[in-house]
């Protein structure tokens, strides 16, 4: 082989694995980032420390995405109901589970499922009136709370709207869900005058009146029903107070350059104090308060997050949400919104968007978080504050239909 035939060779030889170094470089850079790289921000964990919280929340009530969404006045961010609501806390059901801590110390170790369940025990909420049709139920002597339990409909629900029925503890005089072993001698029924399906209608207090007067017939009770043309008008009132006061914010989170794993996501969401929710693509910012609703809900695709190698997968946006009306005023849940998608943005490389896409400027943010004020004092005037029991069952939906 001559001299020219050996450099050309060679040459050709370098061109090749130039061109097989260059498609690999190409190929790595274009690969999700994983919950295994290391960025700036692991310099000084800790740095952000606003979201980190212990508590313990609801993360399992069942959602109907076809419900209409009430609007909040002057919020100029697209509105949008989570993909998960809490119904609010129900009279009726009950679940008691220890607490989940919210803070992860050191490099957290966060499962890239997703699909930790995380549930709290129920603290239920009397009816009340500002809320709720009452009728009372006069009683000729005690009734036991065996006999209530067993006279209950199979059904809590009157059309969308959640039906209960309480008596007035013997011992403490306060009105609960009936008890076994308990005696009371009064009782009365409730149904709820509206929610996110809408007001209560002439046929559900119909059905309301049925459902009522079957039980008290059960246990030796006398109904005293309230006028239904006057408690009918009463929801559409409340309903039309709702619609103007329903507020659910969100925040897009994209991408600039490359994609995410959703182990990736949730290694940086982690060092903010969110934890697992109970479905794939989901996790919470706990409130304070047990009990309380998350403060804040980030989600991303959930078939990503179930994907067989989910580090492969690649995201190229999250969400972050926030339900207004669930949320205590008290917890700053829009500050910490904020403080979380800057922080998420600068920690992954994205910017912070609105649904449509249009980057979100100080200014605008600035603005939805003086129109939220206006909000919150609305709602306090009508003694239906952010994260109240009362506001959480008016700002709630019903759950889907069951069939057999």
């Amino acid at each position: 082989m001559s001299t020219l035939q050996l450099s050309l060779a060679i040459i050709g030889g370098l061109v090749l694995a130039g061109v097989v170094a260059y498609n690999a470089w190409v190929t790595s850079k274009s690969a999700p980032r994983t919950a295994r790289e290391r960025g700036p921000q692991d310099a000084a964990p800790g740095a952000y420390e606003g979201g980190a919280q212990t508590g313990r929340f609801d993360d399992t009530a069942p959602v109907d995405l076809a419900e209409r969404s009430h609007t909040g006045p002057g919020l100029d961010i697209s509105q949008r109901i989570e993909p998960v609501l809490d119904d609010g806390p129900s009279p009726v059901a009950a679940s008691d589970e220890p607490p989940q801590e919210a803070r992860h110390p050191g490099p957290p170790v966060v499962p890239v499922t997703l699909s930790n369940v995380v549930h709290v025990p129920e603290k239920k909420p009397a009816l009340d009136a500002l809320i709720d049709v009452i009728t009372p139920m006069l009683l000729d002597g005690e009734v036991s709370g065996d006999a209530l339990l067993a006279a209950l409909p199979g059904t809590r629900r009157v059309g969308s709207k959640p039906f209960a029925v309480e008596g007035q503890s013997e011992t403490t005089g306060e009105w609960e869900s009936p008890r076994a072993g308990q005696r009371y001698r009064a009782l009365q029924a409730g149904v709820q005058l509206a929610n996110r399906a809408g007001a209560l209608n002439d046929i559900e207090f119909s059905e309301f009146v049925v459902k009522a007067q079957a039980f008290a017939d059960a246990v030796g009770a006398t109904p005293d029903f309230p006028d239904m043309r006057a408690e009918v008008a009463r929801a559409r009132e409340l309903d039309a107070f709702a619609s103007g006061h329903d507020a659910q914010l969100g925040f897009v989170l994209r991408a600039r350059r490359a994609a995410w794993s959703p182990g990736y996501v949730a290694q940086n969401a982690a060092r903010l104090g969110f934890v697992a929710g109970a479905l794939p693509g989901r996790m919470v910012l706990a409130g304070s308060q047990s009990g309380q609703a998350p403060i804040l809900s980030l989600v991303f695709d959930p078939q990503a997050a179930m994907a067989e190698d989910p580090e492969q997968s690649a995201l190229r946006e999250i969400a972050l949400s926030l339900e207004v009306t669930h949320v205590p005023r008290s917890e700053q849940p829009f500050v910490r919104m904020r403080q979380a998608a800057i922080a998420l943005a600068e920690a992954m490389d994205g910017v912070v968007t609105d649904d449509a896409g249009q980057m979100l400027s100080t200014d605008t943010m600035d603005r939805i978080g003086a129109d939220l004020e206006s909000l919150y004092d609305a709602l306090d005037s009508h003694d239906l504050s952010a994260g109240s029991p009362q506001a959480r069952r008016l700002f709630s939906c019903p759950p889907p239909p069951r069939f057999a």
